[in-house]
């Protein structure tokens, strides 16, 4: 916090401020405790009305009336991450977006419409980068309408906690309400390390690379209605593999540059805890390696405590996170 040579905290943010990062400290007192003091960090989204809102990097927004704060200054942008190869948020966004390509698009300005039949929220929204060339007003009301064309729901895909990405726009959407229904971090790393994880080799060796997914491989996946949509969205992406380990488990890989980008990795339940993912990850990896890959992406749901556990282990750290938002009904 911004102290006083006197020793007094200041507030040395303004309206004029939104857009940037901040850090604010909040008083909360009761009735009867001694005043308590909670720091916030996150992009200031919004000042009206006597109320500042923060949006953290997890994506939740926060609410503090003006009132209650005692202190606060803008912040350099988010510090540089310990783990993983240097990104920018669009490189690494932009990867993520190539490497699951919906059946049909369209573009709104420099915001890109996709859909596939309801196929995962990924393939079935609004990748907003940049300008939409309208008022967002304009935008989120053609958006609406593209969908209900096609009768899928109304989903934005927008990205906080990296510089340069999208808390304005999160704030605006709940505040027409639009709700976060999913959020999920993007994680990075060395791909070597990927490659050279402890496994053993019978195991590695037992790890089936395909070009495409077979009936088992869908059916582990467990999220397939329409087998033949599921594969064209799939299969699409500049370098795509999958793996199999014959009624043990699964994983996707799509090769792109420097990057190499992990999906799908599903272990059966009765076979968990025996090396199976890391597996099908190192097999991947060596792969991806072959083909001149030296970094590394996955994407994990926030809830999904025991996949960021075990992908923190292979050296993943956090990029940054994205967030599905729902149009509601009018």
């Amino acid at each position: 916090m911004e102290i006083t040579a006197g020793g007094r905290l200041e507030i040395r943010i303004t309206p004029a401020d939104v857009g940037k990062r901040v850090s604010v400290r909040r008083v909360e007192r009761g009735s009867t405790d001694a005043p308590r003091f909670t720091d916030t960090v996150g992009v200031l989204t919004s000042w009206n009305a006597g109320v500042v809102t923060i949006t953290r990097k997890t994506g939740e927004s926060v609410r503090i009336a003006e009132s209650l704060l005692v202190a606060g200054k803008v912040v350099p942008a988010a510090p540089a991450r310990r783990k993983g190869p240097a990104a920018s948020f669009e490189e690494v966004a932009r990867a993520c977006a190539r490497a699951w390509v919906p059946l049909e698009s369209e573009p709104l300005g420099e915001w890109t419409l996709r859909a596939a039949g309801g196929f995962t929220r990924r393939a079935n929204s609004v990748l907003p980068f940049g300008d939409p060339g309208t008022t967002l007003d304009d935008a989120l009301a053609r958006v609406t309408s593209w969908y209900a064309r096609r009768g899928l729901p109304a989903y934005v895909q927008a990205a906080t906690g990296a510089a340069g990405a999208q808390e304005l726009l999160c704030a605006e959407l709940e505040a027409r309400g639009w709700v976060r229904e999913v959020s999920a971090q993007v994680r990075v790393g060395g791909l070597a390390a990927v490659g050279d994880l402890a496994v053993e080799e019978s195991v590695v060796s037992g790890v089936r690379l395909t070009r495409a997914p077979d009936e088992e491989w869908l059916a582990r996946y467990g999220r397939v209605e329409d087998p033949e949509l599921a594969r064209r969205v799939l299969t699409a992406g500049p370098s795509v593999w999958f793996a199999t380990v014959p009624g043990r488990a699964i994983g996707r890989l799509v090769v792109d540059g420097r990057w190499a980008g992990f999906a799908a990795v599903e272990v059966d339940p009765e076979h968990r805890r025996r090396g199976l993912a890391s597996a099908v990850m190192a097999a991947l990896a060596r792969r991806a390696l072959e083909e001149g890959a030296s970094a590394a992406w996955l994407q994990v749901e926030s809830d999904n405590t025991g996949a960021r556990a075990l992908y923190e282990g292979m050296g993943f750290g956090t990029h940054h996170s994205y967030h599905h938002y729902r149009r509601t009904a009018a």
